[in-house]
């Protein structure tokens, strides 16, 4: 382990060099091209079979599919391949899209112009999650140099697309037969284990009146003010998504992302829109969550103080996630803790959140283990997001003691 360890330390440098790169391609959703040349390439630097595996689109109907954002041409994900012995196959999955960075004035640094200070590296996807294909490249590379009869099965890596809007790049990997006997997600996660997480669903509503002039605006109501009032409301439903829950599970957030409406300063706006995203509870299925979005924004309309005169339509598109879980006493979760512990003296401490990841699929699906192992982040979908360097280390490290084992 001595001789791997040094191994990681002459590499870690060639490692955070690859992450910068990944992290200087804007791979935004219908974007990702860039960084997945930038994946493919590594891969087969460090010795992977690659190939190129299209979405169809086609995958939408899938029912555990979500709504395509867009076309998948020109999208591929990324499938490399590293054969060892006989031993189990162990597939590593991750995304390379990230999401819109927002205001990028707000940010110390350009968002897509990777910066490192204190010890940190910032930029858009850095944390959230292109950091962990750094940490698991990393320990591949230092086993594969130092000690590759430790690879006694097959590695497979998947780079997806879509994580953050509809899960449907790992399903169209899953679909088309990409598997392993346990997986592992190397998301952030401060190297704790994420074992599961609640259903999330996407909407938008869409609230509708009467244009006109702007020196006739208070003769109508205003679909952007309804909008706003609207938002408020949506804390009911939230209440009602967590009452009875128990009181260790994460709360269900209902979340108003984005506001848009109007088309000119000077003119009344005929509509308005909410996009929204709501956390519901792990024992429900989408289609339940989808009727209470529904009674909820009917509940709204009908009270007295909406105005009147406007309409509110919803509409459901993007994730359509339900939720998962791994048990925390699984032969999966023993094993890494075990490797964690064996290089940090602690075991890494299990919990589940009200998010989603691409673990689900694998779960729900196919009752495969599955289970999120990542680097320390902060800041992630926010401003200055950034991955503590030293973490990928330590992390890979981890894979470095636990990769080996489960081959055996």
């Amino acid at each position: 382990m001595k001789t791997i360890d040094a191994e990681i330390d002459a590499l870690a440098e060639g490692a955070f060099a690859f992450l910068e790169r990944l992290v200087a391609e804007p791979s935004v959703v219908g974007q990702e091209a860039g960084a997945q040349a930038v994946v493919a390439a590594e891969l087969e630097r460090i010795g992977f079979a690659v190939e190129l595996l299209e979405v169809p689109q086609s995958i939408g109907a899938d029912p555990l599919g979500g709504v395509p954002q867009g076309s998948y041409a020109g999208r591929p994900l990324v499938v490399g391949r590293l054969a060892g012995g006989e031993g189990p196959s162990l597939l590593v999955n991750g995304h390379v899209d990230v999401v819109p960075a927002g205001w990028p004035e707000l940010w110390t640094s350009p968002p897509f112009a990777p910066e490192r200070r204190d010890g940190w590296l910032y930029g858009r996807g850095a944390g959230d999650m292109k950091s962990g294909f750094a940490m698991v490249l990393l320990a591949v590379e230092a086993l594969r140099r130092a000690a590759p009869a430790a690879l006694g099965g097959s590695l497979v890596f998947v780079s997806a697309i879509e994580e953050e809007c509809t899960g449907n790049g790992t399903l169209a990997s899953i679909r088309a037969g990409v598997l392993g006997d346990a997986v592992l997600l190397p998301e952030p996660t401060g190297l704790d284990l994420l074992l599961g997480g609640a259903g999330v669903l996407w909407c938008d509503i869409t609230v509708t009146g009467r244009a006109g002039h702007a020196h006739t605006a208070d003769a109508s109501a205003s679909p952007i003010l309804a909008c706003l009032a609207l938002a408020a409301g949506l804390r009911t439903l939230e209440d009602e998504l967590n009452r009875d829950r128990p009181e260790d599970e994460a709360r269900c957030i209902v979340n108003v992302g984005t506001i848009e409406g109007g088309d000119w300063r000077s003119s009344a706006p005929v509509g308005a829109r909410l996009g929204v995203r709501v956390g519901f509870p792990p024992d429900w299925n989408a289609d339940a969550a989808e009727s209470a979005v529904r009674t909820a924004v009917a509940a709204a309309t009908a009270a007295p103080s909406w105005p009147p005169g406007l309409s509110a339509n919803v509409t459901f598109g993007g994730f359509r996630a339900v939720g998962y879980g791994l048990d925390p006493g699984h032969a999966l979760v023993r094993m890494i803790s075990d490797a964690h512990e064996s290089v940090h003296g602690t075991r890494p401490a299990p919990h589940r959140q009200a998010t989603t990841t691409d673990a689900r699929h694998y779960l729900n699906e196919l009752a495969l283990p599955a289970l999120c192992y990542g680097p320390r982040v902060r800041d992630i979908h926010g401003v200055d997001e950034a991955v503590e360097l030293a973490s990928i280390v330590a992390g890979a490290r981890t894979l470095t003691r636990f990769i080996p084992a489960f081959m055996t």
